[in-house]
């Protein structure tokens, strides 16, 4: 399993998560939007290089 296939599948946990918990009165999805776009945290940066880590190979 690559990288950014097992990266892509803990993104899919944490985002089904998310949702179940986006039930109460807070939505943290939003909230952690917010966020990402306010303070561009690195392991965001991180994350999303991660992701497309194969996309580099596959071009060249």
């Amino acid at each position: 399993m690559t990288p950014s296939t097992s990266t892509r599948i803990k993104c899919a946990l944490v985002f089904i998560l998310f949702m179940v918990f986006s039930i109460g009165p807070i939505p943290i999805t939003s909230s952690i939007g917010l966020y990402v776009s306010l303070f561009r945290p690195r392991w965001f940066k991180t994350l999303v290089d991660t992701l497309y880590a194969d996309l580099d190979d596959r071009s060249r």
